[in-house]
């Protein structure tokens, strides 16, 4: 006889245990988190709460760090997928206890991360440290592109700026007008004190960002044409491109030390002459404009001029001077979120986004973190081991492992400059290339291992790249460096942020940098049960 089916009955009362402890097995990864939480000092989020006074009673504020963590360690960043989930999933019901936040008070708790994240990365640090992880005998610094929540195609130049806003004042005065005739003026049947993130607001905020950097690149271009055109003044004109701000001063300074450099012969020769001291031979000299390195530099002021004039055609007052110089692209701006910038991406193509800067332990905790939207490294190394130095020390003094010192630390060719190599601070392995082009001139016998560039400084770093200690320690750079940012990406799914502006971007990253600690020392057997047991008592 086969066997029947299970019944289908929807309308049998509720079978779960009355115990929400129950719901899940105790080895459960949120009840790691739920309990690490309550050992962090939260004082920074409940310090931005109100309570007491009229109103419902607000939701904990360690319930909400607690559900946002659980969220982003399962790459879940979207308010209204945590909220669907509070109703949904039993993880996520346990930990909200039943009390499910809508998406507008996730949303809201979120960007106070610009001012709590900071915290709640140090408070996790000093967790790690007490369960015995933060090794810094070598550590790495690595920077990842991560995607803004915003489009490419929102870019716009300076000009485009000007048009756009110009275009949403006449919107908006049209409309202050129609209420003004509607409500009375100075009233409006909505009146709203004013919303930091509005299309206007974000549209001035670029443009305020384009403008600080073209009066910020011109001052500079003006610092480095005086610089030349005194320097040309003192007889040491220097070589190499003139800059556009001095260019046709500079051609004019040539064409008068020519001229007079001519002409002085001439006298010295004519003096000469009346002297006796020599005979007057050969044709008389040709008048100054003749001479032919007088024609030369008269010919090369012409075309400074004409140069000059085409960037004031086009608008254009900066740049290197020169023919066959390529033509720069404007800088633009995005009016989504202004702070992030165009960022190259490998492979090719551009992203939309923001470049972290992060600095990772031998055990994979990253101890220092920073959003910046500059898309070069390099300026970033001094002030990133000034912060993994700081942090480092906290570790150890909270009973982390080590002294609390840096022993080495690795970087890739994109931090390479003299001031990186000798700046203070831990002993350091800057690549000056390619690991594999390294290594390979290191295997050819006799041959240079390059780098240098002319700089003896370099030219040491790569030699010590090349000797079999330096390559067996660069080695380990991709390991320990890179992990943390394919773990963030691909494991816990965290491939775009979901605030705009770079204080708010920057509370975001610094929380899911937190979050991925968190995890890493769950995932590593280093936060477990027993472990906070002990730290609690």
């Amino acid at each position: 006889m086969a066997k029947g089916y299970l019944p289908v009955d929807r309308e049998q009362p509720f079978l779960l245990p009355p115990d929400m402890r129950e719901w899940l097995p105790a080895g459960h990864p949120v009840w790691l988190v739920i309990e690490a939480v309550r050992l962090l000092d939260t004082s920074a989020f409940h310090a931005r709460r109100r309570t007491g006074g009229a109103g419902a009673a607000g939701y904990d504020p360690d319930m909400l760090v607690t559900l946002l963590i659980w969220a982003y360690a399962n790459g879940i960043t979207s308010s209204r997928r945590i909220e669907r989930l509070c109703g949904q999933d039993v993880a996520f019901r346990v930990v909200c206890a039943g009390r499910a936040p809508d998406h507008a008070t996730i949303a809201r708790f979120r960007q106070q991360f610009a001012e709590t994240a900071a915290a709640l990365f140090a408070e996790v640090l000093l967790l790690c440290a007490r369960l015995g992880m933060g090794r810094v005998g070598t550590v790495a610094l690595d920077g990842t592109k991560i995607a803004a929540d915003a489009s490419k195609e929102a870019n716009r130049t300076e000009e485009g700026l000007r048009k756009l806003a110009a275009g949403l004042a006449a919107a908006h005065a049209e409309t202050d007008a129609e209420e003004d005739a509607l409500f009375g003026e100075g009233r409006r049947g909505d009146d709203d004190p004013g919303d930091p993130f509005t299309r206007a607001e974000r549209v001035a905020a670029a443009l305020a960002s384009l403008e600080a950097e073209r009066e910020a690149r011109e001052a500079a271009e003006r610092t480095a044409a005086q610089a030349r055109l005194d320097a040309a003044r003192a007889g040491t004109p220097g070589r190499g491109p003139r800059p556009a701000a001095a260019e046709v001063a500079l051609a004019e300074e040539k064409v008068a030390r020519e001229t007079a450099a001519y002409q002085a012969r001439c006298r010295a020769r004519d003096e000469a002459a009346a002297a006796g001291r020599r005979r007057a031979s050969g044709r008389p000299p040709v008048p100054a404009g003749e001479y032919c390195r007088v024609r030369e530099a008269r010919a090369e002021l012409e075309r400074a001029r004409a140069r000059a004039a085409a960037r004031a055609a086009a608008g254009a007052p900066g740049g290197k001077g020169g023919a066959g110089k390529k033509k720069q692209e404007p800088a633009r701006r995005n009016v989504t979120d202004p702070g992030s910038r165009l960022m190259p991406v490998r492979g090719g193509g551009f992203l939309q986004g923001y470049n972290p800067q992060n600095v990772t332990s031998e055990d994979d905790l990253v101890i220092a973190t920073r959003l910046t939207n500059s898309p070069n490294d390099v300026l970033w190394y001094e002030p990133m081991i000034a912060d993994a130095a700081a942090a480092a020390a906290m570790m150890a003094a909270a009973g982390g492992p080590g002294d609390g010192r840096i022993g080495l630390v690795l970087a890739d060719a994109g931090y390479l400059s003299e001031a990186n190599i000798t700046c203070p601070g831990p002993d350091r392995l800057i690549a000056t290339g390619k690991r594999r082009d390294l290594e390979k001139r290191a295997r050819a016998a006799g041959e240079d291992p390059g780098g240098g560039g002319g700089s003896p400084r370099i030219a040491a770093m790569a030699a010590r790249l090349a000797a079999e200690q330096g390559i067996a320690a660069y080695r380990r750079r991709a390991h320990i460096g890179e992990t943390f940012h394919g773990d963030l990406k691909h494991n816990m799914g965290i491939r775009r942020l979901s605030v705009r502006g770079t204080r708010r971007a920057s509370g975001e990253w610094t929380f899911a940098a937190a979050v991925r600690n968190l995890r890493k020392a769950i995932t590593s057997g280093h936060l477990t049960a027993q472990s906070l047991a002990a730290l609690a008592g």
